[in-house]
C-alpha cells in the first residue's frame, strides 16, 4: 500500500515513484533489526537503561527547534531532518516513557495508591514529555503518550480517584490546547459540521469517505484507487486506510481491522501470562498503545473522530513510527515467549 500511495506524492515532488518506497523499505529493515534486538533482550538488562533511554528520548525532543535541522510540518515543529535522514522524535519517546513507567510502576505496584511514591514520579515525566508535544503542537503524540500512561496507571491497581481527574484535566488541557489555534478549531469545526465544511476544512475527511465508499464489498483492486491521486491528502501515511478501503474494499478493512484485534487479544493474553509485573505492563502498555492509536487513526479517516494527525501503526508511511512500532512489536513478542 506504500507503494501505491507514496508513488503518486513523489512524482508530485519531481523524484522516481521508488523513492518513498525504497526509503520506506530501509527503515523496514531497521526496524527488522530493533524488532529481534528487543525480542531476545534480556528485561533484568533493558531496566537498566531505561532513565538513560528517557533521558535520551527528551533530549531527541529538543532538536525540532535546532536551526537547520528542525521541520514544520502542518504547522507542527515535530520533525527533524538531519541530511537524507527526516524522523519524529516523539515517536521514540512513547516507547521510552511507557517502559520507564512500567519498570517505576512494577518496583512500586504495592504502593501504586500512594501518591507520593509512585505516582508523583509518573506524575512529573508524564507533563515533562506531554508538555514538549504541545510545545511542537503535535496534539497527537500528546494524546497518545497520554493514553500510554494511564493505561500503566489503571493496570498496575492505581485508583480511579487518581486516575480519573488525571483523564479530566487531560481532556481539559487538550480542549484548550484545541481552541487556542484556529486550525485546530477548524478541524473540529469540520469534524461537528463536515457537510457544511467539506469543501474547505473537511476536505480531506469527505474525500477520505468518498474514497472508503468507492470501494465497497472488494474494492477496486490494487493500485486502481483514485484517491490518492491528491483527492485525499496524506493518502500514504496518516489517511493510508482509506487508500486501503478503496482498494480492497470492506474486505480489506476488515482484515486490517480484524488484524488489530487479534493483535490486542493476543497481547492482552500475553500481559495477562507475564512472568512479572514488568513485563505484564510492558505487553499491556505496547497492546493499548497500538490498539488506541489504530483507533484514533481509523476514527479520524472515517470522520467518526477529529483528525489527529497519528499514522496507522505498521501501515503507514513514516520510519521513525515504523522502527518504534517494529521494536515495541519485538519486546511484547520477547514478553510472550516467556509466558507462564
Amino acid at each position: 500500500m506504500v507503494l501505491s500511495s507514496s508513488s503518486i506524492v513523489a512524482l508530485n515532488r519531481g523524484m522516481s515513484p521508488w523513492r518513498m518506497f525504497f526509503k520506506q523499505l530501509m527503515w523496514s529493515s531497521v526496524g527488522v533489526v530493533g524488532m529481534a534486538l528487543f525480542y531476545f533482550f534480556p528485561y533484568s538488562l533493558l531496566r537498566k537503561f531505561v532513565l538513560p533511554g528517557l533521558i535520551f528520548a527528551f533530549a531527541l525532543m529538543t532538536l525540532p527547534f535546532a536551526p537547520g535541522i528542525g521541520v514544520s510540518t502542518n504547522g507542527a515543529r515535530a520533525w527533524v531532518a538531519i541530511g537524507p535522514v527526516g524522523f519524529q522524535p516523539s515517536e521514540f519517546l512513547k516507547f521510552a516513557l511507557l517502559v520507564y513507567c512500567a519498570h517505576l510502576l512494577s518496583k512500586r505496584h504495592k504502593k501504586a495508591s500512594d501518591l507520593s511514591v509512585a505516582i508523583k514520579p509518573i506524575l512529573r515525566v508524564w507533563i515533562i514529555s506531554v508538555g514538549l508535544c504541545l510545545i511542537q503542537k503535535d496534539l497527537g503524540g500528546a494524546i497518545i503518550l497520554t493514553c500510554i500512561v494511564l493505561t500503566l496507571l489503571f493496570m498496575a491497581g492505581t485508583p480511579l480517584r487518581i486516575v480519573f481527574p488525571m483523564s479530566l484535566m487531560s481532556i481539559l488541557v487538550g480542549g484548550l490546547f484545541t481552541l487556542s489555534s484556529s486550525s485546530r478549531r477548524n478541524r473540529w469545526t469540520a469534524f461537528m459540521n463536515l457537510d457544511e465544511t467539506k469543501s474547505g476544512y473537511g476536505y480531506q475527511v469527505w474525500q477520505s469517505i468518498l474514497a472508503i465508499s468507492n470501494g465497497g464489498i472488494t474494492g477496486t483492486g490494487a493500485g486502481a484507487g483514485t484517491g490518492k491521486w491528491g483527492y485525499v491528502p496524506l493518502a500514504h501515511s496518516d489517511f493510508i486506510f482509506s487508500t486501503i478501503a478503496e482498494e480492497f474494499g470492506l474486505i480489506g478493512v476488515s482484515i486490517v481491522i480484524g488484524g488489530f484485534l487479534i493483535f490486542t487479544l493476543f497481547g492482552l493474553q500475553a500481559s495477562k501470562r507475564a512472568p512479572d509485573k514488568f513485563t505484564a505492563l510492558v505487553a499491556g502498555g505496547v497492546t493499548m498503545w497500538f490498539a488506541l492509536q489504530a483507533c484514533i487513526n481509523i476514527g479520524g479517516v472515517t470522520g467518526s473522530m477529529p483528525v489527529t494527525g497519528l499514522t496507522l501503526p505498521l501501515i503507514s508511511y513514516g520510519g521513525s513510527s515504523l522502527l518504534v512500532c517494529m521494536s515495541a512489536a519485538g519486546l511484547l513478542l520477547n514478553v510472550a515467549r516467556n509466558m507462564d
